[in-house]
C-alpha cells in the first residue's frame, strides 16, 4: 500500500508539472488531426487506477507499449476477446501510431477471423461464418478509426484497400482506397497501379480501368509490369479495342 501510494504521489506531481505543457500541445495536436485520448471513466475502467494515472501524467506511450506486450501474449494464447480489448486501449492511448491500428486490424480481420471459421467447437458452419464476418468488421473499424486519426498517412488506406480486396472481395472499394493512398505524400508508386488493377475487375467500369492502365503503360518500361500487361490485354479483348490501338504482344510466338 505504501509503495502504491508513493507511485501515486510521484505520478500526480509529474502530471501537475506537465499540465501547462500539455495544454500548449493540445492546439498542435488538433491541427495534426490528433484526436487525443478521452480521459473519462470508460478509460479509467479499461486501464485500471495506476495505468490511468500514468496516462494522465503524460506516460501514454509507456502504458501503450506495456499493453502491446500483453496483446502479443494474448495473440499467442489465441485469446481474441482479450486481444480486442487490449488493442482498443492501445489505440486510444496512441491514436497517431500507425503500427497499432494496422496490427489491431490484422489480428482481427486475418488471424481471429480464420480461427473463428475453423473453430471445431462450433459445429454449425453458418455461425462460424457469422463470427468470421464479425471479425472482418472489427478489423475494418480499426482501420477506419485509424484513418480518422491519421488522414495524411497512406499506410492505413492501403491496409483498408487490402481488406476490401482479400476479405470482402469488393474490388470497387479496394480501388477507391488504393487511389486515396496514392494521392497522399510519400505513397509508394504501386498504389496507383493497384487501384487500376482492382477497377479492372469491376463490372461496368472496364473502360475507365482501361484508360488508367493504358496511361500507366504509356509512361514507359518501368510501368510495364506483367500484371499490368495481363489486365490491359484482358480489357482490350473485353472492350473490343481495335487491333491497331492495342499494345504489342510480349510473347514472341504471338507476334
Amino acid at each position: 500500500m505504501i509503495r502504491a501510494l508513493l507511485v501515486f504521489v510521484i505520478l500526480t506531481a509529474l502530471g501537475a508539472l506537465k499540465l501547462p505543457i500539455e495544454r500548449d500541445l493540445a492546439a498542435v495536436h488538433r491541427q495534426e488531426h490528433f484526436r487525443g485520448v478521452a480521459f473519462n471513466l470508460d478509460l479509467r475502467e479499461k486501464l485500471g487506477q495506476l495505468g490511468f494515472i500514468a496516462a494522465l501524467s503524460g506516460f501514454r506511450s509507456i502504458v501503450a507499449d506495456a499493453l502491446f506486450i500483453q496483446a502479443h501474449v494474448a495473440w499467442e494464447r489465441t485469446e481474441w476477446g482479450r486481444l480486442l480489448l487490449l488493442f482498443r486501449q492501445i489505440t486510444t492511448l496512441q491514436p497517431r501510431a500507425i503500427l497499432f491500428w494496422d496490427m489491431a486490424a490484422w489480428h482481427m480481420a486475418w488471424n481471429a477471423s480464420v480461427a473463428a471459421l475453423n473453430d471445431k467447437t462450433q459445429p454449425r458452419l453458418a455461425l462460424r461464418v457469422k463470427a468470421q464476418r464479425e471479425y472482418f468488421a472489427l478489423g475494418k473499424d480499426f482501420l477506419e478509426r485509424g484513418i480518422k486519426n491519421n488522414p495524411d498517412r497512406p499506410q492505413l488506406y492501403e491496409a483498408l484497400a487490402r481488406l476490401y480486396k482479400e476479405k470482402y472481395k469488393n474490388h470497387e472499394r479496394a480501388s477507391e482506397f488504393f487511389a486515396k493512398a496514392a494521392a497522399l505524400l510519400g505513397a509508394p508508386s504501386y498504389e496507383r497501379r493497384f487501384s487500376a488493377y482492382e477497377l479492372s475487375y469491376c463490372e461496368g467500369r472496364e473502360r475507365e480501368a482501361y484508360d488508367r492502365l493504358r496511361r500507366l503503360y504509356d509512361k514507359g518500361e518501368k510501368e510495364r509490369l506483367p500484371t499490368l500487361i495481363t489486365r490491359l490485354k484482358f480489357l482490350e479483348n473485353k472492350l473490343g479495342i481495335p487491333q491497331d490501338q492495342r499494345i504489342p504482344d510480349t510473347d514472341p510466338l504471338k507476334r
